[in-house]
């Protein structure tokens, strides 16, 4: 699913540490649970590693396209 499909839903503090760590290879469990929650994609669902659960794109939108206003 693409990224703006889910970020409104994505809570505000898993979004703030998205920003803050761009492109980062680990995420946490809380940040994993509120991509899940909010309906993106997650490690249970995918063959995927956790570190490729966000593509390219997605960070590119998380660093370009995001609003800090939420």
């Amino acid at each position: 699913m693409e990224i703006y499909m889910w970020w409104l839903d994505l809570d505000l503090a898993s979004k703030e540490w998205l920003r803050e760590n761009l492109r980062t290879i680990e995420l946490p469990e809380a940040v994993l649970r509120g991509i899940a929650d909010a309906g993106g994609p997650s490690p249970a669902e995918s063959s995927a590693e956790v570190a490729v659960l966000l593509t390219t794109a997605d960070w590119d939108f998380i660093e370009t396209q995001s609003e800090f206003v939420d």
